[in-house]
């Protein structure tokens, strides 16, 4: 698959003894977390997996040369059961995906390291990183960030309700693999559905209020696509990507400098 991650920064490429001579306790991992599942009928399965690399790539990139930051290979595969009956949507279980990161937090831990980010880019994915940040401190005393998406970037230009909404396929996501895999987006294959409208509020909303509703991709939108591809460019993509790689790079800082936290 496709990689935009500086091979000085790709985990995998280090031999034992380089990664023995790395600072462990001072150096952080970064374990990417994504999915392969249908994204409508205009992009790739793999649409999640890239726009993780892609986004952390560029971010990587605008770190200090000096710094260790190192992505560990991803984990590709996600709970993505809201997307099942779509053809090539593959999932695995709440406890499989969970039971994977804390063997991998183990494997982290058992090598001396003490810094952990766990970056995701699916939202199924989202509540289990959370409770898995905070069972590899509890186990394993890493010190474990979570990260997630676009890390806060505003995506100068979009509308409102495709900013509440896009959840999925939508204009963002477009946008970027427009700008950096072209040939893996079909604009003629466009299609467009909302979960919720920000002109019709309700109590009941699907994501980000006190009250939800639980959902199924199949529930809300026959072709798969949460949002409105239509308006995407290239354009904006690219501009996007770097909004996002600067916020990301900025949090992985972050990361690097925090000190332990000391009981009052």
């Amino acid at each position: 698959m496709q990689t935009w991650i500086p091979p000085a920064r790709q985990f995998a490429y280090l031999t034992w003894k380089q990664v023995e001579a790395i600072p462990r306790d001072e150096a952080l991992l970064i374990l990417p977390t994504a999915a392969i599942e249908q994204h409508g009928h205009h992009l790739p399965l793999a649409t999640d997996t890239l726009i993780n690399n892609l986004l952390l790539g560029k971010a990587l990139a605008k770190l200090p040369a000096e710094a260790h930051v190192y992505a560990l290979p991803p984990v590709c595969y996600g709970k993505s059961n809201e997307h099942l009956g779509f053809p090539g949507t593959l999932s695995v279980s709440a406890a499989t995906f969970m039971a994977v990161l804390r063997d991998l937090g183990a494997s982290v831990a058992a090598s001396g390291f003490r810094r952990l980010c766990l970056y995701n880019t699916h939202g199924g994915n989202s509540s289990l990183v959370d409770v898995m940040a905070r069972d590899l401190r509890a186990e394993f005393n890493l010190r474990t960030f979570c990260l997630f998406g676009s890390a806060g970037a505003l995506f100068t230009g979009i509308a409102p309700q495709e900013k509440a909404y896009g959840f999925h396929a939508g204009e963002i996501e477009t946008a970027f693999l427009l700008a950096a895999t072209p040939d893996l987006v079909h604009p003629d294959k466009y299609t467009s559905n909302y979960i919720a409208d920000l002109a019709d509020p309700d109590l009941l909303l699907p994501e980000n209020a006190s009250a939800t509703f639980s959902w199924l991709t199949r529930d809300i939108a026959p072709s798969g696509v949460m949002g409105d591809p239509r308006p995407a460019t290239a354009e904006n993509g690219e501009k996007w990507i770097e909004e996002a790689a600067t916020k990301i790079a900025a949090a992985l800082q972050a990361m690097l400098a925090f000190k332990e936290l000391v009981p009052a």
